[in-house]
């Protein structure tokens, strides 16, 4: 039996459980609207800068384990994380919209190691992790805009080779 590219499962289904709200779609907002995550996205810019997140020089200080500095960062953001995510399934707490914030159980999958293992070598190798490489733009690492033409450019043959690659 022969199976056609519409009957495989595109795990659009479990995609969608990842949206945070399923109405906002609908909703009509002119393009000045959007200068509000543009400004989220310049504060969150200084504080990398500030915090030296962005530093190469601190970046490789991790890897090569002699400084705490980038551990800490890591560590708390891990540790607001969990917290965030405790109090939200404690107290059911609603998005801003109103909706019910639904975080679906995630299954282990090996594909999860090697990506992180892939993620972790770049990381080591360009000093730059996605979130930051544009801070470094921003901050005048002019040399990062050739990490960013590659970070698109493994995702978009990721996207291309996402079907072929085992589960």
């Amino acid at each position: 039996m022969t199976t056609n590219k519409k009957d495989t499962n595109t795990d659009f289904e479990v995609r969608s459980l990842d949206a945070i709200c399923k109405n906002q779609e609908a909703v009509e907002l002119p393009m000045w609207h959007n200068l509000k995550y543009l400004a989220f996205g310049v504060a969150f810019g200084i504080v990398l800068i500030k915090s030296e997140v962005i530093s190469w020089f601190r970046i490789q200080e991790m890897f090569r384990l002699q400084s705490f500095h980038m551990f800490g960062v890591i560590g708390s953001a891990v540790a607001v994380g969990a917290l965030s995510v405790f109090l939200i399934k404690k107290f059911k707490i609603k998005s801003i919209h109103g909706e019910e914030i639904i975080l679906p159980e995630k299954t282990f999958n090996k594909g999860q190691i090697y990506g992180g293992l892939l993620f972790g070598f770049g990381w080591a190798m360009t000093g730059a992790c996605p979130g930051p490489m544009f801070a470094q733009l921003g901050y005048g690492a002019i040399a990062t805009a050739v990490t960013i033409l590659m970070a698109i450019v493994g995702t978009w043959v990721y996207g291309l080779l996402r079907e072929k690659l085992p589960a």
